[in-house]
């Protein structure tokens, strides 16, 4: 039986442990990073799902900005190596996507396989470009409010 919450402060360094065992030791320096440094998360938004005690998967979600117009950067969401096929990636998606639109959020943007994030309908923008070096077909968007992108193009920033 797994237990769904919001993030909190005591789960920082468990969490960073997930994300450094399922990620390349690298991955503080790929360009979404960047838009992440000195910008708090969106904290209702940032998920841990637990079986028992031990930390199975979470999520976590940036304010970003495209000319303006404000939006969410999903990422990184990660999956125990042990937990994995389990659908657990999906359910936080999924979950935290549903709280998103509940509290008005419109748009979300990720850096990943379109394969995979298509079922979430998440798909390729090419109105939208992310800092360097990210490759352009991996910039996937999802509207969560009919129309929200919109006329949003350009470079994603950091957010204020």
């Amino acid at each position: 039986m797994y237990q769904l919450a919001q993030e909190q402060p005591d789960d920082w360094w468990e969490v960073e442990a997930l994300y450094d065992l399922c990620f390349a030791p690298g991955r503080t320096a790929l360009s979404s990073y960047r838009l992440r440094d000195g910008v708090d998360p969106v904290r209702a938004l940032c998920l841990t799902l637990r079986d028992q005690a031990a930390l199975a998967a979470v999520i976590r979600y940036w304010p970003i900005c495209i000319n303006g117009a404000r939006c969410l950067l999903l990422g990184p969401v990660a999956v125990h190596p042990t937990r994995q096929g389990e659908g657990l990636g999906g359910l936080l998606i999924n979950e935290s996507l549903s709280k998103a639109a509940d509290l008005g959020w419109s748009r979300a943007l990720l850096v990943g396989d379109e394969p995979y994030y298509k079922r979430f309908g998440f798909h390729k923008n090419p109105h939208v470009e992310m800092p360097p070096p990210t490759n352009p077909d991996r910039v996937l968007t999802l509207e969560l409010h009919p129309g929200a992108w919109a006329g949003v193009h350009g470079m994603v920033e950091k957010a204020d």
